[in-house]
């Protein structure tokens, strides 16, 4: 894969998505500890399939550095297969999600961790969810946060 070709792709995309997370709240661990009422969702950025909430706990995602995200997916929502260029560590914390490995969004070759299960998606490593029930995640990850889609026809900005 052309890491240059991808990148200039995708730039006018990344650069929607940093603009809205700049929108969003960004918390700190500055700010205090948090509970989960207190926790504040906005829409999913546009690099990510529709329907989703996300909240950013820590960190700035455009930025470098430790970020922490929660996304909030409703039932039958889908990531396809996509790749991001840091290790990506996700956590269950409500819900089931059905995370794999590989280029097609393929159920059979995957595991569904109920809330408490934990993934890593090392870095580059090809991989898709889903959740048939609906589910919430925290993603743990270096900054800046970017996403390649295997299949460029799956990139949301496409399907409009």
């Amino acid at each position: 894969m052309n890491r240059t070709s991808t990148s200039s792709l995708h730039r006018p995309l990344w650069a929607l998505f940093t603009g809205l997370l700049l929108a969003l709240p960004v918390l700190s661990f500055a700010a205090g500890p948090l509970q989960p009422e207190e926790i504040q969702w906005g829409p999913a950025p546009p690099v990510l399939p529709a329907g989703a909430k996300l909240a950013v706990l820590a960190g700035d995602p455009a930025g470098t550095g430790p970020v922490a995200l929660r996304l909030k997916m409703p039932a039958g929502y889908r990531i396809p297969p996509h790749w991001h260029p840091t290790d990506e560590r996700v956590t269950v914390i409500s819900g089931t999600l059905g995370i794999g490995m590989g280029d097609k969004l393929d159920k059979k070759h995957a595991k569904v961790l109920k809330a408490g299960g934990y993934a890593v998606a090392p870095a580059n490593m090809h991989h898709f969810a889903w959740t048939k029930t609906g589910a919430v995640v925290q993603v743990d990850l270096m900054g800046p946060f970017q996403i390649t889609y295997v299949n460029s026809a799956d990139e949301p900005s496409k399907k409009k």
